[in-house]
């Protein structure tokens, strides 16, 4: 009886991650659609990263950088490549990160609202010496096996990932 309560306790909670409301918000301040390339998401090659699993949205150097949707901080510091980053867990069990950050406003397991300022375009960690951007990827905890990209480089792990141009223009 006591594991069917830990299991019915474990679903609510997976589900509850389905029934939060999720916003779609382009995430830095002024930006538009023409303010990236919409089929930059899985270019092939791309560096080290084999694929660009996101999408660069370029705006000048301390652009305030905005959560696109409601979530927990999961990770706000400094990674090799993406400098300083957030990494926040919105509805859906999706992962939403933004990378080159020029400096990071949010701590980890601060709770943040869809629009909020999380940082500014930069170019720290591998986009040195580049046009100021936000590197900003979505990535699912959940596979979503239509998205296996068949003849892909890398194809198995784009069933985790989320096209940011397809979720900021739906």
């Amino acid at each position: 009886m006591r594991k069917i309560g830990k299991f019915a306790l474990l679903l609510i909670i997976v589900a509850l991650g389905f029934v939060l409301p999720e916003t779609h918000r382009i995430p830095v301040e002024g930006a538009r659609p023409a303010d990236w390339n919409p089929h930059a998401f899985w270019h092939y090659p791309w560096g080290r990263s084999i694929v660009h699993k996101g999408i660069d949205i370029f705006a000048k150097a301390g652009a305030p950088v905005l959560a696109a949707t409601g979530g927990v901080t999961l990770y706000a510091g400094d990674l090799p490549r993406g400098g300083h980053v957030a990494l926040l867990l919105g509805a859906k069990w999706r992962l939403h990160y933004y990378a080159h950050l020029q400096r990071v406003d949010v701590r980890a397991f601060e709770i943040v609202r869809s629009g909020e300022a999380i940082g500014a375009v930069g170019t720290s960690g591998n986009a040195r010496g580049k046009p100021p951007h936000l590197h900003y990827s979505i990535m699912s905890l959940l596979p979503k096996p239509s998205n296996y990209g068949f003849g892909m480089p890398s194809g198995w792990l784009r069933m985790f990932y989320i096209d940011p141009h397809d979720f900021l223009t739906a």
